[in-house]
């Protein structure tokens, strides 16, 4: 995407101009959150896999938007990004 812009080519008397955009392609899952089941007390893992590595990923519960703390870990390597859950109670279902 950052090689979008104007190129030009200079013969001294005479320059031609063309205008280059380039298209991301879109961000998409590879592999969708699996449901899981856990008993209480224990950690649980969640992952999926993105189409293109670094992908900012925002992890929710419902409509709240988690932060990284005891509770919740995120891991992100290459494509695929990771919530753990610690020590999970029913009220994390």
């Amino acid at each position: 995407k950052s090689d979008s812009d104007t190129y030009s080519c200079d013969i001294g008397d005479a320059q031609s101009r063309a205008k280059l955009v380039v298209q991301e392609p879109p961000l998409l899952f590879k592999q969708e959150l699996q449901n899981e089941e856990a008993k209480e007390g224990k950690q649980v893992k969640l992952t999926c896999e993105l189409n293109k590595p670094g992908t900012p990923v925002k992890w929710l519960k419902g409509d709240t938007v988690l932060c990284a703390s005891e509770k919740y870990e995120f891991r992100q390597l290459g494509t695929v990004a990771e919530l753990i859950i610690r020590d999970v109670k029913s009220v994390d279902a």
